[in-house]
């Protein structure tokens, strides 16, 4: 957990599973901190996969969570150990087979998949407790059930889940926000610029998180990227945009540095680009590494090592 004295040592960025134009993935793609050179992990999830979860222990292990096969759903929760970049599942699995979920963490202590649609749209918080693992269920829940929305923390302070798609078939714009002391919920009265789905987000721990793209419920995509300062947690809108107005793209983070918006799909198809979004001043680049597969719906997660 961020202290205020320790200087980040990014290692890599990981994008895992998705969906493309020759079918459901399972690889896993790692951006390498700080040239953002990208390879694909020998390894892979345990089924392809889209609509999946990521999160984060960082300088540990990351974990991808539930997925859509297609046909089916999933509960288990594969786990990518840093720095061997080895694959195992774990025994604990989330409380019921979920897709379009979305993951948060309290590096290490403990990581979070919101939300998402089983049978019916989801409300509910699982926790997966980093020293042995293992799920729980919290009992504060989302303010509304939803799926396709966005997740990112302040580590050792907070999560928080925004935008998303609800059983009243609308697209939102508030902002839930989990206090990790309790796990308890609240709703921030800041919201989304746009009310959307298909959004994602990452975060400079300890300083502001940061949500973009998606699309709203007449299927208009969104280029821009909001900001949570988590100081006051209130919002503000980037000048810089993504490279083009996306949905269901994947986000992660080398707190301290910069934060990568990676796939998704636009109004030309399936995407390989990665927008990098420089701390310092919130500018946007764009990385000449690509992901492998053109892909949307994947997950993303990151080893930022000490924060």
């Amino acid at each position: 957990m961020p202290t205020g004295d320790e200087t980040a040592q990014g290692v890599a960025g990981y994008f895992g599973g998705g969906n493309s134009a020759s079918g459901t993935l399972s690889g896993i793609d790692k951006i390498t901190f700080p040239d953002d050179t990208k390879s694909t992990l020998a390894a892979t999830l345990t089924t392809a996969r889209y609509h999946l979860a990521g999160m984060a222990n960082s300088g540990t292990a990351g974990y991808f969570l539930g997925g859509f096969t297609g046909s089916t759903n999933l509960s288990g929760i594969d786990k990518i150990t840093f720095p061997a970049d080895s694959k195992s599942t774990l025994a604990a699995t989330l409380t019921t087979a979920t897709r379009a979920n979305r993951g948060f963490a309290n590096s290490g202590v403990a990581g979070y998949s919101a939300g998402g649609y089983d049978t019916d749209y989801l409300s509910r918080i699982d926790k997966i407790t980093f020293s042995d693992d293992s799920k729980s269920t919290l009992s504060a829940t989302l303010t509304s059930a939803r799926d396709s929305m966005s997740g990112m923390a302040n580590s050792g302070v907070a999560g928080y889940i925004g935008g998303g798609y609800d059983i009243t078939n609308v697209a939102l714009s508030g902002i839930d926000k989990i206090t990790f002391s309790a796990d308890t919920k609240s709703t921030l009265s800041a919201t989304l610029s746009n009310a959307k789905f298909g959004l994602a987000a990452m975060a400079n721990s300890g300083t502001a998180g940061y949500i973009g793209a998606g699309r709203n419920i007449s299927g208009t995509a969104y280029s821009d990227i909001d900001k949570i300062t988590f100081s006051s947690d209130t919002k503000s809108t980037l000048s810089a945009t993504l490279t083009s107005a996306k949905m269901h793209l994947a986000a992660m983070a080398n707190s301290a540095v910069g934060g990568y918006f990676g796939g998704g799909n636009d109004s030309g198809g399936y995407l390989s680009t990665i927008d990098k979004i420089t701390f310092s001043a919130d500018t946007k680049s764009t990385l000449s590494a690509t992901l492998t597969t053109a892909r949307n719906s994947l997950a993303g997660m990151a080893d930022s090592g000490l924060l």
